[in-house]
């Protein structure tokens, strides 16, 4: 829930600056000057662009919400800590202590959503956020095709 009011707010400040880049694509093609026009596509495709990422986002925001619950329902949310320094980093020793279980998961059941979560959460806990959101989207990729 901590994460869901800032996620609403970026979204619909996000919506509010796709509108108005909108308003500013019509206006430029409705002038009917050749170089107005180029600018108003090259917004439009802007804006699509804009509308397309949001939605993957909030699609990714939602499936790995859903996800999460049902590993906390089953009891499956690991309880590693990784210990952080005064600067809020992780330390990098016990982050290579912690991942060799939770990789040997996935290797031992590549299949399983639930173990490619397990991994996400532990690469999130490690502030490690690109290989989280991989290991995230996998999990999602595999619970999808065994629904």
């Amino acid at each position: 829930m901590r994460a869901r009011l800032p996620a609403i707010l970026v979204s619909a400040f996000l919506v509010i600056c796709l509108i108005l880049v909108g308003q500013k694509a019509l206006v430029a093609i409705g002038t009917g000057e050749p170089i107005a026009i180029v600018i108003g596509i090259a917004l439009v495709v802007l804006l699509l662009a804009g509308v397309w990422a949001l939605w993957r986002e909030l699609r990714f925001g939602s499936a790995s919400s859903r996800l999460g619950r049902l590993l906390e329902e089953r009891g499956l949310v690991p309880e590693d800590e990784v210990p952080v320094r005064p600067s809020g980093r992780p330390e990098r020793a016990a982050v290579d202590e912690l991942f060799p279980a939770y990789r040997a998961a996935v290797e031992a059941e590549p299949e399983s959503w639930t173990a490619w979560f397990r991994l996400g959460i532990v690469y999130d806990g490690a502030g490690d956020r690109i290989r989280a959101r991989q290991a995230i989207r996998e999990a999602i990729r595999l619970e999808r095709a065994t629904r």
